[in-house]
């Protein structure tokens, strides 16, 4: 039996909140029988919320039935984080009304809506990592209060999970379990504060294909016991197999309300997305590649835990064309680009650049190279929240001239500079003084991608470009991968979305478990998922052949 005194134990911090009722496997309510049949569980009528210099929500409608997965589409900064932000409390807004079930509600905060039966899992986690599962479901309640009995809760929690098909050991530190598993915490979190309503801001972003199949078994069983769900998501495919009902923003406005999936089509909810036609099937201009520029010979690297992540693996790159890394998530794609961009250091084997000796040079002497890097986490590794677009935009030419004057820095060009960027690369934000983390993802993306294009590099190593990205970003991103290629760039594309493999690549190499599975030219979805998993060998050409 475990205790925590006020103060002792991190624990302690349990005694925050307040749960709903005593028991939590009664705290899951059946919806209430004396509901009208047709009586919305949410309605949003004329929201409007505003931030410094954007209009977020203008008069947005939004309704939500009993027993439904409604799907909010939009690109990226259209508004629909905000819109349910300010429904599960997070933000007031400056105009419009909310009925729950009916019922007019103003909730003060998340714990004031979670009282009413609304929560929300945001797409960034919010774990304390060195608990268990049950801990972090525990976090916030009233009770338990002195006397934890973690063993009586740990049956409690797996009751739940298996009753909602969200399996994940009870005891289980959360950083022992990988992404998919953190989710599952999340959403169990919710249940056991008996939740009827439930908004996933973009659930898939981070999951690996299996993941979202198990996500999605999980959202059909909660709906079938009656609880509605509100699935923000800009992926089309994953809104058209798991939605109800599809309601589509743009700059902060409806352009669809409530359309029925099976009435609608991907072309057409992309168009309302984006306010044009989106280009599904780009068209890549066939090309001789030129000479080697990367060569990657036989390295092997350690991971963060001091095990092998990469094993003798090689590959090169030529002038011109774009090499695919496929691989299921955790296979070494991660430490690949690492050991590239000089952020992670190889035990063995060798790196040149245009022939030139790099292995474990640092990150700068990379750059100097020519090297750029789109990394896969933008907020941590690719930019600095904190400073404004400008100072991001500028941070690989800062040193040299015009934007340098001896020791000091000339802002009137870095911000002329800034200003030219923003409006090359679409990036929508009041002004280039704009913190960096008040972008959305997608402009988040095109302000990295400005700073690394901009140099024109040599070497671009691209990992999960277009991760998070609505389709028309996507788009975006992928034309400008493809005009580095036809200005004679290397290009190294690691991304874990086959279809974006397919569409941009030249050649593919499959990774599994740190080694090269095979090189391919042939896009055989069957063959390369196989040599993913581990199934199938094909044949790898040795570095410095270049297939």
């Amino acid at each position: 039996m475990c205790w925590a005194w006020a103060g002792g134990l991190p624990l302690a911090q349990a005694w925050m909140g307040k749960l709903m009722v005593e028991h939590p496997n009664a705290a899951i309510p059946a919806v209430d029988a004396n509901l009208a049949v047709n009586q919305n569980a949410v309605e949003m009528r004329g929201i409007v919320k505003r931030f410094p210099g954007v209009l977020a929500n203008d008069h947005v409608d939004f309704d939500l039935r009993p027993g439904e997965i409604h799907a909010l589409l939009g690109e990226n900064g259209a508004g629909k984080s905000t819109l349910m932000s300010v429904l599960a409390g997070l933000y007031k807004p400056e105009a419009g009304s909310i009925l729950l079930h009916g019922q007019p509600v103003a909730f003060n905060s998340p714990r004031d809506a979670i009282a009413h039966g609304l929560g929300m899992i945001h797409q960034h986690f919010t774990l304390v990592q060195s608990q268990s599962v049950t801990e972090n479901v525990l976090l916030g309640l009233a009770t338990p209060r002195f006397w934890l009995r973690l063993p009586e809760h740990d049956r409690r929690v797996a009751d739940l999970g298996q009753r909602f098909g969200l399996s994940v050991a009870p005891q289980a530190k959360i950083w022992q379990l990988s992404v998919g598993e953190q989710q599952r915490v999340e959403i169990l979190k919710m249940l056991y504060r008996g939740v009827q309503i439930l908004v996933m801001d973009e659930p898939t972003a981070v999951l690996a294909p299996h993941e979202i199949e198990g996500l999605f078994a999980t959202l059909r069983s909660m709906v079938a016991e009656g609880k509605s769900i509100v699935f923000i998501s800009h992926k089309l495919n994953e809104v058209m197999a798991i939605a109800d009902r599809v309601t589509v923003l743009r700059q902060g406005r409806v352009t669809a309300a409530g359309v029925r999936a099976n009435e609608t089509t991907i072309p057409e909810l992309a168009r309302l997305m984006v306010g044009r036609t989106v280009l599904f099937d780009l068209q890549k201009r066939p090309q001789a590649p030129g000479e080697v520029v990367l060569t990657v010979d036989q390295v092997c690297a350690e991971n963060n835990k001091g095990r092998p992540a990469l094993r003798n693996f090689s590959v090169t790159v030529r002038a011109g064309e774009i090499v695919g890394v496929a691989g299921v998530a955790g296979n070494g794609q991660a430490e690949l680009a690492e050991v590239i961009t000089g952020l992670r250091r190889c035990t063995s084997g060798r790196l040149l650049v245009h022939g030139l000796e790099v292995t474990n040079s640092p990150p700068r002497a990379l750059i100097e190279q020519g090297v750029a890097h789109v990394p896969e986490d933008r907020t941590h590794v690719g930019s600095a929240p904190n400073l404004t677009i400008t100072d991001n935009v500028i941070m690989k030419q800062y040193r040299h001239a015009p934007l340098a004057q001896g020791w000091s820095l000339n802002y009137t060009t870095a911000q002329a500079a800034a200003e030219t960027l923003k409006t090359e690369y679409q990036i929508l934000a009041p002004s280039v003084k704009t913190p960096a983390r008040f972008l959305s993802g997608g402009n988040l993306q095109r302000v990295i991608l400005a700073r690394e294009l901009s140099v024109r590099p040599q070497l671009l190593i691209a990992v999960q470009p277009t991760r998070g990205l609505d389709v028309g970003a996507i788009e975006g991103v992928q034309r400008l991968l493809l005009a580095q290629r036809e200005a004679g760039a290397a290009v190294l594309l690691i991304s874990e979305e086959l279809e974006e493999i397919f569409a941009l690549s030249d050649r593919i190499v499959v990774i599994y478990e740190g080694e090269v599975a095979g090189e391919v030219t042939e896009h055989d979805p069957e063959a390369i998922g196989l040599m993913m998993t581990g199934g199938k060998r094909a044949y790898a050409a040795p570095a410095g052949e270049g297939g």
